[in-house]
């Protein structure tokens, strides 16, 4: 395991343990005994199945179609780099989330990460098998790899995981400083450009008459700048009443995983907006 890698799970548990303390992490709001399986298969699909195996497929192919690119941008500078990966990362896996919540069919790959009627650093793995291995991003950080992107890609993917735990972690570590007076004008930048509890928390929001809810938009991971340049962005610095998704039948772990192999009557439903 890289030096990266461990930093990141380190960030992970960290929260976990923050939760632990001080937000009832093994008893959230109306959770269900599905929701911790869901949760512990996502945490180990992505981190130990697809992610070394798409972002493996992504380095042998450009290797293998392409071998002479191989270190083509390891001379670059660092921000050129990161920039390429903010490009074909960030911004692809916000056109990717969007996608998904806006082709119903699509959307079952990713109903997992919504269906629990809580914010914590525990959902930030729910999704299908499926919609992991069809995310375009995880293929191009490995041709990007092959490239050269090398010690830039450690940075970038820890300051990105960094940022998606704590949009969702229910720590809301925004809501002090938006509190603070004079940090209002460098909170008005950092909520336009990082993803934060309050903007991320309004895509997880269950009611579309709460004002605070906008689960078809918000979508940015690392980067909320990509709503704010798409026209998806809504910032309230609140946070909605609840979270979840209203009118949206019940389907089995296993559906929630790994559709379409495990089906549902009810999966093609989406979001009533």
């Amino acid at each position: 395991m890289e030096t990266y890698q461990i930093v990141i799970l380190g960030l992970f548990f960290g929260l976990v343990l923050l939760e632990i303390i001080y937000t009832n992490f093994f008893s959230k709001h109306n959770q269900r005994p599905k929701d911790g399986v869901v949760e512990l298969f996502g945490f180990f699909q992505l981190n130990f199945l697809v992610l070394p195996l798409v972002f493996g497929f992504g380095y042998g192919l450009t290797e293998t179609f392409f071998p002479a690119t191989k270190g083509l941008i390891s001379e670059w500078g660092f921000f050129a780099i990161f920039g390429l990966l903010l490009i074909f990362d960030d911004l692809t896996q916000y056109w990717w989330h969007r996608t998904c919540h806006n082709v119903p069919v699509l959307y079952n790959l990713h109903r997992a990460h919504h269906d629990s009627e809580y914010m914590s650093i525990r959902i930030v793995y729910r999704n299908a098998l499926l919609y992991y291995i069809l995310m375009p991003g995880l293929w191009f950080a490995g041709a990007l790899f092959y490239l050269g992107s090398g010690w830039v890609y450690a940075v970038y993917i820890v300051v990105k995981q960094a940022v998606i735990y704590g949009a969702h972690t229910d720590l809301r570590w925004d809501k002090k400083l938006y509190e603070i007076k004079w940090m209002s004008p460098i909170m008005w930048i950092l909520e336009r450009t990082i993803s934060t509890p309050s903007t991320h928390w309004m895509h997880h929001g269950k009611h579309l008459n709460d004002k605070n809810t906008h689960y078809k938009g918000n979508y940015g991971n690392l980067l909320f700048l990509w709503d704010v340049i798409f026209g998806t962005a809504k910032i309230t610095r609140k946070y909605p009443k609840e979270v979840g998704v209203e009118n949206l039948s019940e389907v089995s772990a296993l559906t929630q995983l790994f559709w379409p192999i495990f089906r549902s009557p009810q999966e093609t439903e989406t979001e009533k907006v």
